[in-house]
């Protein structure tokens, strides 16, 4: 239940700060003329020219709600025409946006926060996209799999002492102690996972700086502790991905002059928001029970199918062109995803 309750948190606060940054413009109201009611100007229209308050100023709880609502799902007109551009038509959104048609729009960056608000909270709330939902987790898979463990566990130490009684080669009693010790090492992470309290003390890794080691080695005897700080940097610092991302897109149009590095953000936020809606998306239909077959089709054709559109569209190019630049976009993506993987766990390790 407080994982429920957490999601819709982070849903709410990712609405609340995406709104926060989103100007208003192009959302229609009936304009007024009446003296502002924090500094006296006089005002015509819906806001003060001199200090910017809005001339509508209510007082009544009904009122309270709606700005609230309206501040966290923000669907007065530009969402329904943002999303299904975003989903089937990326590329006259993405060149529409660059040139000029800002008022109709989510802007890019409203939407990559909202995204990865609720792909997070999905993915706290539900689960990963492929694997089991928390539902089914709970149900005991993880009491199962400890089972398993020691079962296979109890299998190699009395293979061991059945090859050291009938006098086995040396190379034979060594493989199954090694087997051993790795089932063991998987049942103590296992163990870790789950209680947050892992510990290796006989792990020793040296790199040469010792303050680095020093934190590396407390990390290594915590793996549940850092894979939490990884997965809170994850949600802290996706922005990253963006400035990450840019400088290789434009490795893409390096000689196309016509092609701003605005061009290439605007391009890259819109794209890893819908990648962040699809593995929301995916979560969901993860407990949609006949929808669930298609996460994989889904997950593997999905990006590049849209990355191939995105880039026909904004920059205008044929098909051979985007062709070999998705592919080029697709091999981007996975040095991009590795690098902010290492970024992630430098700040878990140094954190």
């Amino acid at each position: 239940m407080a994982g429920e309750i957490e999601a819709a948190g982070d849903i709410v606060a990712g609405g609340l700060i995406a709104r926060a940054i989103e100007p208003e413009a192009g959302e229609h109201a009936d304009e007024a003329r009446a003296n502002c009611l924090n500094c006296g100007t006089l005002v015509v229209g819906r806001h003060c020219h001199d200090c910017g308050q809005s001339v509508r100023v209510h007082r009544t709880l009904s009122a309270f709600w709606h700005d609230f609502t309206h501040s966290i799902l923000h669907f007065e007109g530009k969402i329904w025409r943002t999303l299904p551009l975003l989903f089937f038509k990326p590329g006259q959104l993405t060149r529409r946006y660059v040139h000029g048609e800002r008022a109709r729009f989510v802007s890019p960056l409203a939407l990559f926060l909202f995204s990865v608000f609720l792909m997070f909270a999905t993915f706290s709330w539900i689960g990963m996209p492929l694997g089991p939902n928390k539902t089914e987790a709970n149900r005991g898979g993880t009491v199962l799999n400890r089972s398993q463990l020691t079962a296979e566990l109890a299998k190699a130490n009395a293979k061991v002492a059945r090859l050291e009684k009938q006098s086995a080669p040396l190379a034979q009693i060594k493989s199954a102690r090694e087997d051993v010790a790795g089932i063991e090492t998987v049942i103590k992470v296992s163990d870790g996972i789950g209680s947050n309290n892992l510990i290796m003390d006989d792990t020793k890794i040296d790199v040469g700086v010792p303050a680095f080691d020093e934190a590396i080695q407390h990390a290594v005897k915590n793996p549940a502790l850092l894979l939490y700080k990884m997965q809170s940097n994850a949600y802290k610092f996706s922005w990253a991905l963006i400035p990450i991302s840019i400088p290789f897109v434009w490795l893409l149009f390096a000689f196309r002059r016509q092609f701003k590095p605005y061009d290439h953000a605007i391009f890259v936020t819109y794209s890893l928001s819908f990648m962040g809606l699809l593995l929301g998306l995916l979560s969901i239909m993860g407990r949609l029970g006949p929808l669930a077959g298609w996460r994989v089709p889904l997950i593997i054709a999905g990006p590049p199918t849209h990355m191939f559109f995105q880039l026909r569209g904004a920059y205008q190019i044929g098909v051979f062109s985007a062709v070999w630049r998705t592919m080029a976009l697709l091999i981007i993506a996975f040095f991009v995803l590795i690098l902010f993987g290492i970024i992630l766990l430098m700040l878990g390790v140094t954190a």
